[in-house]
């Protein structure tokens, strides 16, 4: 009996050690880094876009659930000009904010594409999980997806 629970102790000890694994969408890209100032840029067109999210499926009926890892592609579609990205927040299924991912101005050069990834195991938005995010372009620039 002590040998089992001596080896019982082992394994609780080994598995029960496991560091756990920050989130990676609650600590995502370095935003600070693309931040500008645009309050000297007032020609720039503001829009907003809404994006919806699958990061919980629904599987054989309403009662199970499957996770899985999303991304949010915000994507500058113009080959010549840069554009300005104000805002990206990440709501849940009933509407409720869950986090702001930025919320001064970074930019987006012209062709340029920037990703969230929402993981496999970041279960907060649920099935209906969506973003608004908000952005600003030059005139005759082509809106931002």
């Amino acid at each position: 009996m002590k040998k089992y629970t001596l080896l019982f102790l082992i394994t609780m000890l080994i598995f029960g050690c496991n560091e756990q694994k920050e989130i990676s969408s609650t600590n995502p890209e370095n935003w600070s880094k693309r931040f500008v100032d645009i309050s000297a840029k007032d020609s720039l067109e503001y829009g907003t876009s809404y994006l919806s999210i699958y990061s919980q499926i629904y599987s054989n009926s309403e009662h199970r659930t499957h996770n899985l890892t999303a991304m949010v592609s915000m994507r500058n579609t113009s080959d010549l000009d840069t554009i300005y990205l104000l805002i990206a927040e990440y709501f849940d299924t009933h509407g409720k904010s869950v986090r702001t991912y930025f919320d001064q101005p970074i930019y987006l050069a012209p062709m340029e594409t920037t990703e969230i990834i929402i993981d496999e195991v970041d279960i907060e938005g649920g099935t209906g999980s969506n973003f608004l995010i908000e952005w600003k372009t030059p005139k005759n620039c082509p809106e931002p997806l």
